[in-house]
């Protein structure tokens, strides 16, 4: 490890991420958590929604907990859009795992998304066509971000980085919340409160892109960085945005909703991103659900250099250190040579 590395590690381990106001960032051993594997025959909806239901089926059993409507009888979906239409999480695997909760007792107005972007959302179809009004997720609600609305002043990750300027994707994002004008306030990212605070739990489904400054687009920053206020003052150098992705990845609150991820394989992208580039992009018949994120990002930025490497582009900087910081704070294991696959078959 360079020096320089060492000594954000080391900052990243003294740093304090707040969530109503007291210290989030709890070291723990990493797991060994599995990757269940579902194979895709076709990227239709009858393929999704068989593979789907028998993935959450076998996380069921093997883990005891039942994706069943609890006390507040709410599940938030966080999807991706944010790289725009070619690349954003699957609609099909969307309503497939919407049919899978109903199924298991949820109501169609109690099972919401939550996006970053409104025009991404609208333009990738999540949100209401502007000319025909129609979408494929009538009667769930969605949640947009960047409106303002779903940041509570009492959660917040705290961070003496200032904001300098706004980042890669989300450069418009929380510009008029009324939090943000103040000195105070300026070292605040406020959290999105509906997946952690109105749901029983909540599922991660995001998509795969490079990164610059993250190195991988992915679990991860999804339920991070794409899910905050202010997020802007950690784009000022490479290391400080991979530090932030780890510490809020640790905030108890969000850990203890957060479900799972899944992701599909349908289309991800090795150079580039996080913008859309069909040139870089490639698709791949599979289907993972892990409770850790940071192993699926390990083995999405082993993919992504592979391919990078096939094309004579260099691989990831080893100098990003977002999976190893959030390995360190205990959110998830690097190792993927030890990744234990389980294969589903409906």
């Amino acid at each position: 490890m360079r020096p320089s590395s060492l000594l954000l590690l080391l900052a990243v381990l003294l740093a304090a991420p707040l969530a109503r106001g007291r210290e989030a960032a709890v070291l723990r051993t990493p797991s060994n958590d599995p990757v269940w594997q579902a194979q895709l025959p076709a990227f239709d909806q009858d393929s999704y929604d068989r593979n789907v239901e028998a993935l959450i089926a076998r996380f069921e059993s093997a883990t005891g907990k039942h994706l069943v409507p609890g006390a507040k009888k709410k599940v938030g979906l966080k999807i991706y859009t944010d790289s725009g239409p070619g690349m954003a999480t699957p609609i099909p695997l969307v309503k497939a795992v919407i049919a899978a909760l109903e199924r298991r007792g949820f109501e169609k107005e109690n099972i919401f998304l939550v996006g970053l972007n409104q025009l991404r959302l609208r333009m990738t179809g999540y949100l209401p066509s502007l000319v025909t009004g129609e979408t494929p997720f009538k009667g769930h609600k969605v949640f947009v971000l960047e409106s303002g609305k779903f940041y509570d002043p009492v959660w917040f990750y705290d961070s003496p980085l200032p904001q300098r300027f706004d980042p890669i994707l989300a450069e418009q994002q929380t510009k008029d919340y009324p939090n943000s004008s103040t000195k105070d306030e300026d070292r605040k990212s406020f959290l999105a409160t509906p997946l952690f605070l109105d749901a029983d739990f909540w599922i991660n489904l995001p998509v795969y892109t490079d990164h610059p400054m993250l190195g991988v687009n992915g679990a991860l920053v999804n339920a991070t960085l794409w899910n905050a206020s202010n997020t802007g003052r950690f784009f000022r150098s490479p290391a400080n945005a991979p530090a932030a992705v780890a510490e809020m990845s640790a905030i108890p609150e969000l850990r203890q909703t957060w479900m799972f991820t899944l992701v599909s394989l349908e289309h991800y992208q090795f150079i580039g991103g996080p913008y859309f580039n069909s040139l870089y992009s490639t698709s791949e018949p599979l289907l993972w659900l892990s409770t850790d994120p940071v192993l699926l990002d390990a083995l999405m930025r082993s993919r992504i250099n592979g391919l990078r490497k096939q094309s004579g582009f260099e691989p990831i900087s080893e100098e990003i250190r977002t999976l190893e910081f959030a390995e360190t704070l205990g959110v998830g294991s690097t190792h993927i040579a030890s990744a234990k696959f389980i294969p589903v078959v409906q």
